[in-house]
């Protein structure tokens, strides 16, 4: 079967369904019946955020994945449910979409990406290994299918038997789509002779790309409004036949975004459902949440547009259920639903866990191997609202890497501050062995060090900013290190300082709580005017979270990812000892009192 945007793909196969008929009453004459149209059904099941996961595995603990609500996760996982549902609709059709972040994520996506990395081996990808088996209709590029660069990337996809869409990810030379925006798949509503209904399946990914992998993106792609990009796709696609539009988006539905007005916007599924008319139901991710079934009312139409988001990792996979009839010659929807299906009901699929059990098994013996001992276990558990050594470990190594690289050159002689995030709540550098997934689980991004220069009213802004992560509790108020932080900011949006040492009152209001900021070890306040070289990640300094002051030039980017310098930190060392990089430089108060 050919698609209309030129691609050739399987034609899926039904049985149809037979029009009910009512029993007539017994001895009374035969009374005539309005007929009841014929009726034929479409599943469509979802899936989005794999993130990298095919085992139900944790490579940080080096055991079967489980959290407190006893979720699974991986493709494996998610095979199974999709095997089980096509079984029970065989003859029937049913279509299976993905809406992105796939390729980043665990250890497992890393090494393939990075220690052995495809570009150079030629070896399939390990989630390019598993979707195949699963055998996909199609699969959205998420943002962070960018994080390792175009090459690999592209890579990726040609190892793919589906088409990957990305409707607005244009070439920035020429305008056009850099990737396949649309396909139309043919599909046989029963057995032979059935009729066939042409469904189309638009792709968008997010504009955040252009910040949160502006090294890799930069005058190569721009990334196009989603609602815009919409608008202009939908009706194309009609206008090609489909009879079904769905989309499958990598965007939230809170019309919000983590950036500012920059860019076009970063959750704007349901304004595209509300604005763009002519779309039956859109399965979208990146938010990372459970929404089994949303209905979104098209302002033009009056239309309800069906959309829904399978959670995360394969924890949950999405099924929409569509009931159609035929009206003068054209399909119409007469009915539909989502639901959310929990994988941790099923076993791994056997089929998908042999397709990548070598690349699964090669990637845990690397991260098990040792890198260092520690001389006293170091948590991150209270990282989010104490300072802790784990944390100071992290800016410790940058601000060494960057105050070596500067040695010399311009900015020798000002101070090189570091900032760092509580990435992890779990994260733990046991009492003894230290190995490479103790360290992956401390920094579990892959994020490069850079650096740049800023003054102290630029530090203290910066603080500012990022001292809103915390609730404001009043002094005498109750403190309860659960509720302490707004769930409205995650935590990987909290930076901490070394270098500086402050306060943070939670008592005021946000904008006001750096009530001490002084030059490291002194009573010395920080000048408005003073110049500081600050050691930071590519993500934050590309805008990733929308702090202030931070998007400028940097003096230091060597491309150098922060987690392997940490373990070659560890390595030259052997030994993680918190007297040498611990230094308590911050804390919070209440009108002037610690909290903890």
């Amino acid at each position: 079967m050919t698609s209309s945007s030129g691609a050739s793909r399987r034609q899926v196969l039904a049985v149809a369904a037979a029009a009910a008929t009512a029993p007539l009453l017994a001895g009374a004459p035969a009374e005539a019946k309005p007929k009841q149209p014929k009726t034929w059904d479409l599943t469509i099941l979802g899936t989005s955020d794999t993130h990298g996961n095919v085992y139900n595995w944790d490579y940080y603990k080096d055991a079967e994945f489980d959290d407190s609500k006893h979720n699974d996760v991986g493709v494996a996982k998610l095979a199974t449910l999709v095997n089980q549902i096509r079984a029970e609709r065989k003859g029937r059709a049913t279509l299976v979409l993905d809406a992105g972040d796939t390729i980043q994520g665990t250890p497992l996506a890393t090494y393939y990406a990075k220690q052995e990395p495809i570009t150079s081996t030629g070896e399939t990808h390990p989630m390019a290994r598993a979707m195949n088996i699963l055998k996909y209709d199609a699969v959205t590029l998420g943002n962070h299918e960018f994080n390792y660069g175009l090459p690999l990337l592209a890579t990726w996809i040609e190892q793919l038997g589906f088409p990957a869409l990305a409707a607005n990810a244009l070439n920035a030379k020429t305008g056009r789509p850099a990737f396949l925006p649309y396909v139309i798949k043919e599909v046989r509503l029963g057995g032979h002779g059935a009729p066939k209904l042409r469904v189309g399946i638009l792709g968008l990914t997010n504009p955040g790309v252009a910040i949160w992998d502006k090294g890799n993106v930069e005058g190569r792609l721009v990334f196009a409004d989603m609602v815009a990009t919409a608008a202009k796709w939908v009706p194309e696609m009609r206008r090609r036949g489909a009879d079904l539009v769905v989309i499958s988006a990598h965007g939230g539905d809170s019309g919000t975004s983590s950036y500012g007005p920059e860019l076009p916007n970063e959750n704007p599924t349901a304004l595209i459902a509300e604005q763009v008319p002519g779309i039956d139901a859109i399965l979208f991710g990146h938010a990372h949440n459970e929404v089994p079934e949303k209905f979104v009312t098209n302002l033009t139409t009056g239309e309800r547009v069906l959309t829904s988001e399978p959670s995360k990792w394969g924890q949950r996979l999405t099924r929409m259920d569509f009931t159609l009839t035929r009206e003068k010659g054209r399909w119409k929807v007469t009915a539909k639903s989502a639901t959310t299906l929990n994988t941790n009901t099923v076993v791994e699929n056997p089929a998908v866990l042999a397709a990548v059990r070598g690349q699964h098994t090669k990637t845990v013996e690397y991260v098990n191997r040792v890198v260092a001992q520690s001389s006293v276990e170091l948590s991150a558990a209270e990282s989010r609202y104490k300072d802790t050594p784990i944390l100071d470990f992290i800016n410790h190594v940058q601000t060494e890497v960057v105050t070596a690289a500067l040695a010399g050159g311009e900015y020798a002689g000002l101070p090189v501050l570091s900032i760092a995030a509580p990435f992890s709540r779990t994260a733990v550098f046991p009492q003894g062995d230290v190995r490479i997934r103790d360290v992956a689980g401390l920094y579990v991004y892959d994020n490069t060090l850079e650096a740049v220069v800023l003054t102290g009213a630029e530090v203290k802004a910066y603080l500012e900013y990022s001292a809103k992560y915390f609730v404001t509790l009043p002094a005498g108020a109750p403190v309860n290190p659960e509720t302490i932080s707004d769930p409205a900011v995650p935590d990987y949006n909290y930076d901490v300082f070394s270098g500086v040492d402050y306060d943070i009152d939670i008592a005021k209001p946000v904008g006001q709580r750096i009530t001490r900021l002084v030059l490291a070890g002194t009573d010395t306040p920080v000048a408005a005017d003073a110049r500081f070289v600050v050691a930071v990640n590519n993500y934050r300094r590309s805008g990733g979270g929308n702090f202030p002051g931070i998007v400028k030039t940097q003096v230091y980017n060597a491309q150098q990812e922060i987690r392997q310098l940490l373990i070659d930190w560890a390595q030259a060392k052997g030994v993680i000892d918190p007297a040498d990089f611990f230094v308590p430089n911050w804390k919070l108060v209440r009108d002037g009192v610690p909290v903890f």
